[in-house]
């Protein structure tokens, strides 16, 4: 089983990697003149009646150099996502105003100030440090311990129910079909970077895809750790899963449980991670310091439900990380509609006065704040559905 753990954490790094831009100050002086030379290139050709050969060369500017060169990035990591985001969105409002033919003089006092944005920018990252980064890495830290948690518990009680109830000789199946599931996450992992191995506006689009589907899955992990606060409920639905399969006397069966436990649990470590490094820019690295306290995490775990000489409180942590995975959905929720805004394939409605929280990915838009308002509703209907269900006295 020591070994079981180990082939289950290690093999997913393989699905990571992500690469920064280190520039000096004079060098991202050149990058915001050639973002200036662009946009003043897409004016022209604006002027001359091709609006959509013109926001093909403003998508240039902000994919082609503003991201792909690092800039994006830089700015996000030494200033602040607040500033990266004003920033994208007036890259935006440029190709919206194209869209609305706006007068060319409108256009370009948009356009320069952005440029004038940019370069202060490059004087802001000329001598400051980087931003605290904690966020991201407690972030990562708790995606790989919920999940990785979930699935110790899950194979671990299979397995001691199996050797109570005299059927020893199948935990062999659960071991196996684990270490499957492990190699089917993995295989998951590799077809998403293949996936996402590609640039500009399909990226983004992509990248937001992904995050609103971790929504989708953040909020159903989060109702579903809800119901099994009380350690009963916890408790009835392993001998379920088990008991279905012994009954029947199918060693397919078993596998099958043990193998969907762990693969759902991989897969969907797969996804969180996939959405925090489309959003974490230069800050990679404390993922990976997330990561490998996770890490650690689940050894202390595992020891304890592998040798049973610590109880683990199943419903402070089941509650308090139900809570947190909800709260992070409602940050991907706001980001997965920002990516798809930048990718051209949302509008923008910006909400005047109203500043960006990076780090709830709460951002200034109608488009981006309405899911989130619909998920905090849900949360509270969902409250307010469970304490009604235990007790019906509680009035609607």
């Amino acid at each position: 089983m020591r070994k079981l753990l180990l082939v289950l954490l290690v093999p997913l790094t393989l699905m990571f990697a992500c690469q920064s831009t280190a520039l000096s100050a004079g060098a991202w002086g050149k990058v915001v003149d050639k973002i200036d030379k662009t946009l003043t290139q897409s004016l022209e050709v604006y002027s001359k009646g091709d609006v959509e050969k013109a926001k093909d060369i403003v998508n240039e500017a902000y994919y082609g150099i503003f991201e792909k060169e690092g800039m994006e990035i830089a700015v996000k990591s030494k200033i602040s996502g607040k500033r990266v985001g004003i920033e994208e969105y007036k890259f935006v409002a440029i190709k919206k105003m194209m869209t609305n033919k706006a007068p060319e003089a409108q256009i370009k006092k948009e356009s320069d100030a952005l440029v004038k944005m940019l370069r202060e920018d490059v004087v802001q990252m000329g001598g400051k440090a980087e931003s605290n980064p904690f966020e991201t890495l407690l972030a990562a830290f708790l995606i790989l311990v919920r999940e990785g948690f979930e699935a110790i518990l899950v194979i671990g009680a299979i397995a001691a129910y199996l050797i109570k109830s005299g059927h020893e000789q199948k935990t062999r199946v659960v071991y196996y079909s684990s270490a499957a599931a492990v190699l089917a996450s993995i295989l998951t992992a590799v077809l998403l970077q293949q996936v996402f191995d590609i640039g500009g506006a399909n990226q983004e689009i992509l990248e937001g895809a992904t995050m609103l589907l971790a929504v989708v899955v953040l909020v159903s992990v989060s109702h579903w750790m809800i119901g099994k606060v009380e350690g009963r409920a916890w408790q009835n639905y392993i001998e379920g899963k088990v008991q279905d399969a012994v009954s029947g006397g199918s060693m397919l069966s078993l596998g099958a449980a043990a193998f969907l436990a762990v693969y759902r649990e991989g897969a969907e470590t797969v996804l969180f991670y996939q959405a925090l490094f489309s959003d974490a820019g230069d800050q990679s690295e404390m993922i990976w310091g997330g990561f490998g306290l996770g890490c650690l995490a689940l050894v202390a775990i595992f020891l304890m439900v592998r040798y049973g000489s610590m109880k683990i409180p199943l419903k402070p942590f089941f509650l308090g990380t139900s809570i947190l995975m909800y709260v992070l959905a409602i940050s991907f929720a706001g980001g997965g509609v920002k990516e798809l805004q930048e990718g051209g394939a949302v509008s923008v409605t910006v909400i005047p006065g109203m500043d960006s929280i990076d780090i709830l990915g709460i951002y200034p838009t109608w488009e981006t704040l309405l899911p989130q308002i619909a998920l905090v509703l849900l949360a509270v209907a969902g409250v307010t559905y469970q304490r009604r269900k235990k007790d019906p006295a509680i009035p609607a």
